[in-house]
């Protein structure tokens, strides 16, 4: 999800959850040691729970990162050992740590160590096209031992070469059983399982057999699931006055506000994050083009609410250039 879940897209987010733990992008060590620090790890409070997720596989640069993750308040430190692609491969990170656990739990150990939340790990079922069950479950065995009591598993292998990231997230096959037989031989650890997960009816199937369900790209695209999560899975009572998409469209438009005045955010950098909003709805077209219109990016934010909600007189009023996502 890199690119995508930045402080932004968590902030739309808290407003359709007000419990589902959210999950940072990717974000390598070496952006944190000789980065922006700021940059990388500012959040809004309203984010909480919200979990860093790091990317890196030296176990002394790994705590010192895990470190500044507390220090900026992150509710927990999670280790990314999933990620298939060439980019993060040549940085010797991401889902090519699998091949290596002793590595893994070296660096778990380091950042258990040296902070107090708690260090999680999200990796893949597999690499390659090797299937054993073997594989992952000395993999969660070994880096258990080192103090990881939380696996995020994304139920398909990761094909190291030949794949691009997106067919990776479709071509190798999806096997839950797997992440149930964990379950099952670890029943003292939390196992959460992620891949292939978009209805409420299999996040509740999958909480029938594990400890939680991690849901990416679904979510992005069809935000509007989210709102009802809190009463689905948190026993959240219905509030009295429902949650609309145009009151969480208002508070957006209070955030952008808000991001202009204190750091100078351009709206398209906070907007792009909720064009699924009004998936399935008359008119989501004509809004997505409005909100991605850059000729209104001088525009205040509740104005552009207002001319994306007009009805037009015929199709002659949208704009002519609008495109689905908004620039940067």
């Amino acid at each position: 999800m890199m690119d995508w879940t930045d402080k932004h897209c968590r902030h739309f987010h808290r407003l359709l959850s007000r419990h589902a733990l959210l999950y940072t992008e990717m974000v390598t060590t070496g952006a944190l040691i000789h980065g922006d620090v700021e940059r990388h790890l500012r959040f809004n409070a309203e984010e909480h729970p919200v979990a860093l997720q790091l990317g890196g596989s030296e176990p002394a640069d790994l705590a010192r990162c895990a470190q500044l993750g507390e220090q900026w308040g992150y509710d927990e430190i999670n280790l990314n050992c999933g990620c298939p692609s060439e980019r993060v491969q040549r940085g010797a990170f991401g889902a090519c740590l699998m091949a290596e656990p002793q590595l893994v739990a070296d660096c778990v150990k380091a950042m258990v160590d040296v902070v107090d939340v708690p260090v999680t790990v999200k990796h893949r079922i597999g690499i390659d096209k090797a299937e054993s069950y073997d594989f992952v479950r000395d993999f969660v065995g070994t880096v258990s031992e080192a103090g990881c009591k939380v696996f995020m598993v994304h139920a398909r292998n990761a094909w190291l070469k030949g794949l691009s990231p997106k067919e990776n997230r479709e071509v190798p096959p999806l096997r839950y059983e797997l992440v149930h037989r964990l379950k099952k031989e670890f029943p003292h650890l939390v196992i959460g399982i992620n891949g292939g997960i978009n209805t409420s009816a299999q996040v509740a199937a999958q909480l029938g057999e594990l400890d939680g369900v991690m849901v990416g790209r679904e979510a992005y695209h069809n935000p509007w699931w989210l709102a009802s999560w809190d009463a689905e899975f948190f026993g959240e009572a219905a509030p009295e006055s429902p949650l609309t998409r145009e009151h969480v469209e208002a508070l957006m438009c209070d955030y952008m506000v808000r991001e202009a005045a204190e750091h100078g955010t351009p709206k398209s950098a906070i907007a792009r994050h909720m064009l699924g909003l009004r998936n399935g709805l008359p008119g989501a077209r004509r809004w997505r083009q409005v909100w991605s219109d850059h000729r209104l990016r001088d525009m205040p934010p509740h104005a552009v609410m207002a001319l994306a909600h007009e009805v037009p007189a015929s199709q002659n009023h949208e704009p002519a250039d609008a495109t689905a996502t908004a620039d940067a």
